[in-house]
């Protein structure tokens, strides 16, 4: 099977640096540190992206990664004690970790769009981290412009699977090979597809929690239209993406915040979803219906993001039109 390799290792990649988060949330009170563009980081992001960033390094080193951290506030004499604590929680899954080493592999994540290149956000939805809601690992692999693995590790997603319930979800896909779902401890994957619009307890949809990452009131308005009724799911991070590809919800919208006028997309905080839930048999694309490109830079030219059960997908485009 194409990308097995990329596949197995963005597995063990993203399940590790889901141990670090959760240990992280478990031991200590996650306390946000504001980088330059006022968004929040924690010990838990830079750990994970440690984590994620030596496993690709190590199988595959001449890929680049463009991942949303950076060590260089970390390296400061005022921030040892917090990279030393950085260093002690990724010795929960690489023993011989030192601050040295820590720093070289989140820096490994500053690499830049290629013919070929992983995208990494290490903590996908820091503030839900931080509130102890949902998070996501979310890892994918892009070659030639197209997306070709993704996996989204969301350590507080509870759902349910053929052995039961289960909290702490993997969901993995690799481009034309279907997308899957499985207990992130190391269950049994198991194939999923996207509900069709006659499955009416599943037929809603998801949006931010954050009211800053979209245009809530536009969102229920344009969900109505296309038959939505029901009131959304808010829920942090790409486990939206998730929900869609599992059958749990029709729809996603993240339509452009009026607080935030000219906002562009980063390409972790969707590419790992995209591919879940187009293997899945959803469609993504943005607000235009045009294909979300990856193959530019780390900002998505495009404007805004509608994910949805594909069976939808125009009605929800013609209702965007129609409002303008």
């Amino acid at each position: 099977m194409a990308f097995e390799t990329e596949k197995k290792v963005a597995i063990a990649a993203a399940s590790a640096a889901a141990i670090v988060c959760e240990k992280v949330r478990k031991t200590m009170v996650p306390e946000a540190i504001e980088k330059k563009d006022k968004s929040p980081v924690t010990v838990a992001d830079f750990g994970a992206q440690a984590v994620v960033c030596k496993h690709l390094l190590e199988a595959f080193p001449s890929d680049p990664v463009v991942g949303e951290e950076d060590a260089g506030e970390l390296k400061t004499p005022e921030m040892a004690a917090r990279l030393q604590q950085v260093t002690d929680y990724v010795k929960e899954v690489v023993a011989d970790a030192t601050p040295e080493a820590i720093t070289k592999w989140i820096d490994h994540g500053n690499g830049a769009v290629a013919p070929r290149y992983w995208t990494l956000d290490p903590i996908d939805g820091t503030k839900g981290f931080l509130r102890k809601d949902q998070y996501a690992v979310a890892l994918a692999m892009i070659a030639e412009g197209e997306i070709k693995v993704g996996v989204l590790a969301c350590p507080a997603l509870t759902l349910k699977l053929k052995d039961g319930e289960a909290t702490g979800i993997l969901f993995v896909a690799v481009r034309g090979e279907g997308a899957t779902m499985q207990a992130i401890d190391g269950g049994t994957p198991e194939p999923i597809k996207v509900t069709g619009s006659d499955d009416q307890e599943h037929f809603r949809f998801v949006e931010s929690v954050e009211s800053g990452h979209g245009d809530q009131s536009l969102q229920s308005a344009i969900a109505k239209a296309a038959g939505v009724t029901t009131e959304s799911m808010r829920m942090d991070s790409q486990a939206k993406y998730g929900a869609v590809a599992s059958g749990n919800a029709v729809l996603y919208l993240r339509l452009p915040s009026p607080k935030y006028p000219g906002y562009q997309e980063k390409i972790w905080d969707h590419a790992a979803g995209v591919i879940v839930v187009e293997e899945a048999g959803g469609r993504v694309t943005d607000m235009y219906g045009e294909t979300l490109d990856f193959s530019k830079a780390d900002r998505l030219t495009t404007t805004g993001v509608v994910v949805s059960n594909g069976e939808i997908h125009d009605k929800v485009l013609e209702a965007l039109k129609a409002a303008g």
